[in-house]
């Protein structure tokens, strides 16, 4: 006797939490709970097993494992083609390694794109990619205030220019250094990302006076004991007086910025020299 094929469970709602099970390949994290319209991340890897990875761990895995956000994998491997699942071929044009399929990551884009927003501004496509522009706290900033975004973790020698182009992807690159693979740029990158969303870290504070948020390093942190191993604190960090310690820290951002980052540097002078 033949049965008819299983079908997945119905959505179900409670309040302002919602449940949703699929037989979709390798989507994760759907036996928790998910808050309504939460920030979801879907993520096109070789290496689904990868993940969370060091995202399921702190104040970013407290949140997932609370719905505040969402993270779902699409193995790439399931789309590929023939008896092997092959997803890559050799590079047009002849040299070394291989090159992702187009047609093999078209499926799975469109597999991953199913109900997401067709506008990039709300639910971007970024590929990781050494020759990416940098990966920047304006970035995250960006990418908090959308909906969701689907990450795409490079392999081998790359992607098939075509379905960059054809998907309107953002090619991004964590650092000046080549890695195996994009898992680990893309958890880089989600972890910069989530810890934005409103109620992931327990104090939003916290993150307006980080490296980077004004344009600048973040000045240098101490706390108790006062003297350690003859180091004592900065005696203006003691004072009591706010508004010597935040020129204090203001003076030592800057100083720190001018020594290490002096391409930072340079972009925050015209704004600085135009607040005096």
């Amino acid at each position: 006797m033949t049965h008819p094929p299983a079908k997945p469970p119905p959505s179900r709602s409670h309040g302002r939490l919602s449940q949703s099970a699929s037989l979709k390949p390798r989507e994760l994290m759907t036996d928790r709970p998910r808050l309504a319209k939460a920030w979801c991340a879907k993520v096109i890897t070789l290496f689904p097993e990868t993940f969370p990875g060091v995202l399921g761990a702190s104040l970013t895995g407290k949140a997932l494992q609370k719905g505040l956000w969402a993270l779902e994998t699409v193995d790439l491997r399931t789309f590929g083609v023939g008896k092997h699942r092959q997803v890559d071929d050799t590079p047009a044009g002849g040299g070394a390694g291989l090159v992702l399929k187009p047609d093999v990551m078209a499926r799975a884009l469109d597999m991953a794109g199913a109900g997401t927003p067709a506008d990039r501004a709300e639910w971007p496509i970024v590929y990781l990619t050494p020759r990416g522009k940098p990966f920047t706290q304006a970035d995250a900033e960006r990418f908090a205030g959308c909906k969701g975004m689907t990450l795409v973790c490079g392999r081998f020698e790359g992607l098939d220019q075509r379905v960059i182009d054809h998907y309107g992807m953002e090619e991004i690159c964590v650092g000046d250094a080549v890695l195996t693979g994009g898992e680990i740029a893309a958890q880089l990158v989600l972890d910069a990302t989530t810890r934005l969303i409103p109620g992931v870290l327990g104090n939003a504070e916290s993150t307006q006076e980080e490296s980077f948020s004004d344009g600048l390093l973040e000045h240098p942190q101490y706390t108790k004991p006062a003297n350690w191993r003859g180091h004592e604190i900065p005696p203006v960090l003691l004072s009591g007086d706010h508004g010597k310690v935040a020129a204090w820290r203001k003076e030592q951002a800057e100083a720190l910025t001018q020594a290490r980052r002096p391409d930072l540097w340079a972009a925050h002078t015209p704004s600085a020299e135009t607040d005096q």
